[in-house]
């Protein structure tokens, strides 16, 4: 599967390592990719024992440097969203509106990029029972 690019080439290894875990539904852009290292796991010690990544600015890069070191992740995806839903109970969900960035498994990249009706359409009352649907592009 082909990821999406990056919003900026020349940033990749400028954000912060500190980022929000998964969550919030949607994203609007790929900031870059994470590849985390693990001296416990075999990886080089290059943190005096700490974990470390290293950043690419395509997915193809990180899964490449990631089956060819050892104590390396999957890649992850570092993903703006500049609007997101929360979801602080158990099928309770909030729109929110601010920006934040956080790490997501790639995968979750297969659901399309928000839109401006994406999250409307999520939130209405007359949204389908099944509402992960539409974040999924199919309904």
């Amino acid at each position: 599967m082909s990821y999406a690019v990056v919003l900026d080439p020349q940033l990749v290894g400028s954000y912060s390592a500190v980022a929000k875990a998964g969550g919030g539904y949607v994203w609007d852009e790929v900031l870059e990719y994470r590849v985390w290292c693990h001296p416990e796991r075999g990886a080089p010690d290059e943190a005096d024992g700490s974990d470390y990544y290293y950043a690419f600015a395509s997915y193809e890069e990180a899964a490449e440097f990631a089956l060819s070191n050892p104590g390396a992740e999957s890649p992850l995806a570092l993903v703006l969203q500049r609007e997101y839903i929360d979801e602080p109970e158990d099928g309770q969900f909030v729109h929110v509106r601010e920006e934040r960035i956080a790490e997501w498994p790639v995968e979750f990249l297969s659901r399309p990029r928000r839109t401006e009706r994406t999250i409307p359409a999520f939130m209405a009352p007359d949204a389908p029972s099944n509402r992960l649907a539409i974040l999924r592009g199919q309904a």
